[in-house]
């Protein structure tokens, strides 16, 4: 990670809770946050790894995933600019290590907070606010993970997510098997079926949807 000064105005523009803070806190968030530029594929966080602050992610984005001890991962939910990660909070709130993994999907530039000023802050109510907000919004879109892992079949899944691509998908077969939480084998033989019903069209890296109204009957399992 190369430090980099603070920019201050994206920060705000991103991030407008922290105009809400009281004057000396929000003095000290400008002095000691620390600002990062990291590569895309960097690992920022993993499993039982302690917390070291609470991020703030001004451009590019963090790829949140479960994995398993196979190696097979789940996503869970992307941190994208003017976001930050509920994963994190509840690792500061509970004073306990890392459950998931979180790597940079593009070069990504963060400001972290360090934890005893995650903690001062919370004291206050908008921020304490806008990390609640946070969990609520993520833990619904969890919730439907949960939904779609438990109750959709993976054919179901998988047109789904191809309709939400647009009409060419520029995709490796893994690719879409990471964002599944499954493996390469499985979704190549599932696209080979949707090719094979005249559902898609399959090249190198690529998939184009021929016929979305039978992906839609597909994801809706009907």
């Amino acid at each position: 990670m190369d430090d980099t000064r603070l920019p201050l105005a994206l920060l705000q523009q991103l991030y407008p809770v922290l105009e809400a803070l009281e004057p000396a806190l929000r003095q000290q968030v400008l002095d000691r946050a620390q600002v990062a530029q990291v590569p895309v594929g960097t690992v920022l966080f993993d499993e039982h790894q302690p917390c070291q602050g609470f991020p703030f992610v001004l451009s590019g984005g963090i790829r949140v995933v479960k994995t398993s001890a196979s190696g097979r991962e789940l996503p869970l939910y992307r941190v994208l600019p003017g976001e930050s990660c509920i994963i994190t909070s509840s690792c500061l709130l509970g004073n306990v290590d890392y459950n998931a993994r979180g790597a940079t999907v593009a070069d990504t530039t963060l400001v972290l907070l360090p934890r005893d000023l995650f903690h001062q802050l919370l004291a206050q109510a908008p921020f304490r606010d806008f990390v609640f907000q946070l969990f609520s919004e993520r833990i619904a879109d969890l919730m439907q993970l949960v939904e779609e892992v438990a109750f959709r079949k993976l054919d179901q899944r998988l047109a789904g997510l191809l309709l939400g691509k647009g009409r060419v998908i520029h995709a490796t077969h893994q690719q879409l098997a990471d964002e599944l939480g499954s493996v390469r084998e499985i979704v190549s033989r599932l696209l080979k079926g949707f090719s094979e019903q005249g559902l898609v069209k399959l090249s190198r890296e690529q998939v184009e949807i021929l016929d979305a109204a039978g992906l839609r009957q597909m994801a809706q399992g009907t």
